[in-house]
């Protein structure tokens, strides 16, 4: 009786083996199941980008804001329901996040060839590295083999995103509780260089603040009045704003960071140095921005047996 149950216990191990290696995460992941997989993708991404030029940027801030909720789990997508509140009507994404429905298209064109196998959560990871190639911006490698979660939570999403009018002190410590560095945390934060903001965002930075150049504020105040006009859009870097660039970062320098977020970065604090070296060798920004999304991607991924591959991304199968 002792041998069968040794052999029992042996083939167990092997099975859970088998799921731990099934369970990493590989650039290779569809090359069987479904191997036109990241095409379609990128043919969807470079449509819409070519259609809206911030769709580049709304579409790596939605992977970033997926990652930080849960882990890198397309929880951002799924919409309300009677017994679950989600993540899109959390305060950091309401009126704001946007691009879903290029991943909800790009996921609808996948199935069409490949039913039930890509994950919304890979498909986000790969938008946004083509998002950022569609703009100019770096490309890397997505690692693959992320599963969909079934649950969403607006409360989570509120306190574990970034505010708008954090310290420095308080942004090292969120993106260190993601298992990203101060600097992959400045690299990121680069690719608000190709993005936009809401007056009410920095209403308070360009009436209030004084680290600020006043003619930069004063450009600023005639479409962002002390009241009023609070979805009106400025663009987040005033030189370039729809290309991959590092001027952002000249910007920060010359005290011209729109959002209190941004400006924090080069105040006379820790990050100045980073910010200095982005500003003067866009080829060490570009590389760093990359290493940086990739570590992202790299958060709480729902991998082997975990989760789910949704059929359609708002919705729990």
């Amino acid at each position: 009786m002792a041998m069968p149950r040794v052999v029992a216990f042996v083939l167990l191990l092997l099975l859970l083996l088998g799921i731990a290696c099934d369970a990493q995460l590989s650039s290779t992941f569809y090359d069987q199941t479904c191997p036109t997989a990241l095409t379609t993708i990128r043919t969807v991404i470079r449509q819409a980008v070519s259609q809206e030029r911030r769709m580049a940027a709304s579409l790596i801030r939605l992977h970033f804001h997926d990652c930080f909720v849960q882990g890198c789990d397309a929880s951002i997508l799924l919409d309300d329901t009677p017994s679950m509140i989600g993540e899109q009507n959390a305060a950091p994404n309401r009126n704001s996040a946007r691009g879903y429905g290029v991943i909800h298209k790009a996921k609808t064109e996948v199935e069409k060839s490949c039913p039930g196998v890509v994950s919304c959560a890979d498909i986000l990871a790969v938008a946004a590295r083509d998002a950022s190639f569609s703009v100019g911006g770096p490309s890397w490698t997505v690692k693959l083999g992320r599963r969909d979660s079934t649950t969403a939570s607006k409360t989570l999403a509120e306190s574990e995103l970034p505010h708008f009018q954090e310290s420095l002190d308080r942004l090292i410590s969120i993106f260190s509780n993601k298992g990203l560095s101060a600097r992959d945390m400045v690299a990121l934060s680069g690719s608000h260089t190709i993005g936009q903001a809401q007056c009410f965002l920095f209403r308070n930075r360009i009436h209030n603040q004084t680290n600020i150049d006043t003619g930069f504020a004063s450009t600023r105040r005639r479409t962002c009045p002390t009241s009023g006009g609070d979805e009106k859009l400025a663009p987040l870097d005033l030189v370039t704003p729809n290309s991959f660039d590092n001027n952002y970062f000249k910007n920060l320098i010359q005290r011209k960071g729109l959002l209190e977020t941004d400006q924090v970065l080069f105040n006379g604090g820790s990050t100045d140095s980073i910010v200095t070296e982005y500003s003067r060798n866009p080829t060490a920004f570009k590389s760093d921005f990359a290493t940086a999304m990739i570590k992202m991607g790299d958060i709480e991924p729902l991998t082997g047996l975990e989760g789910q591959i949704r059929n359609i991304c708002g919705a729990v199968n």
